[in-house]
């Protein structure tokens, strides 16, 4: 089920435990029941209510907020998901305290960095985003100093590799004398910062502005916003 993207792993449990999965028309209600991979499986109505209960948010993060789990010392990103610093409009959702049970990042964004971070409670929006076979862009703005290796650029594109593995090919380009655009199909810990350190540069800002089709747009920092419901990644 995880699989076909139709919910995820702790979903499905959830679903087959209440009787809400069906193959081939037939209701099971057995964990780990084996089912032929050409099965046709559907949900039943009220498993699809719930998923659609489920919520996502977009936040402008701050420096000085870590996106995954809480470190000594550190505030995680999904404090700043209060009534307050919601960002609206007359045709959002109001933030009621349901939203952030469950919630937890889609993917990283250093302490030191800022720009779009996706919070979900929806196992298939994460999936999405950071599974193995994700294939969803995210778009960087990167400011640095130093100087670039002669074939730094085109390293940087393709030809670099992190903890003994080569990196998936990336765009990268000058967008001016000191500043960088990366697009990047993978999310190693701080892979840019690393990538800019192996041809001979010094990341001095860096700010995500893009997760596949969904923008940060005007967003300001330290806000968020739900995603709409003419949005998808």
């Amino acid at each position: 089920m995880a699989e076909r993207g139709l919910c995820s792993r702790r979903e499905a449990d959830a679903f087959i435990e209440r009787g809400w999965v069906f193959v081939d028309g037939e209701r099971v209600s057995e964990l780990g029941t084996r089912v032929d991979p050409a099965a046709k499986i559907t949900l039943a109505n009220e498993a699809r209510a719930s998923q659609q209960r489920q919520m996502t948010i977009l936040l402008n993060k701050p420096v000085g907020y870590v996106s995954g789990q809480p470190e000594p010392g550190f505030t995680p990103a999904v404090t700043l998901i209060q009534p307050e610093a919601q960002y609206r409009t007359p045709d959002t959702p109001l933030f009621h305290p349901t939203h952030l049970k469950g919630l937890a990042p889609a993917g990283r964004l250093d302490i030191d960095s800022t720009g779009l971070l996706v919070l979900t409670q929806d196992g298939r929006v994460a999936r999405q985003l950071i599974g193995e076979d994700s294939t969803i862009d995210k778009e960087y703005l990167v400011r640095v100093e130093g100087d670039l290796l002669e074939n730094g650029l085109a390293l940087l594109n393709h030809g670099l590799s992190l903890d003994g593995k080569p990196l998936r090919p990336a765009k990268v380009e000058w967008l001016n004398e000191d500043q960088l655009r990366f697009v990047l199909r993978e999310g190693k810990k701080r892979q840019i910062r690393r990538m800019c350190e192996l041809v001979g540069l010094k990341v001095v800002g860096l700010k995500r502005i893009r997760i596949g089709a969904v923008r940060l747009g005007d967003l300001p920092v330290g806000q968020w916003r739900y995603l709409r419901e003419d949005e998808s990644f």
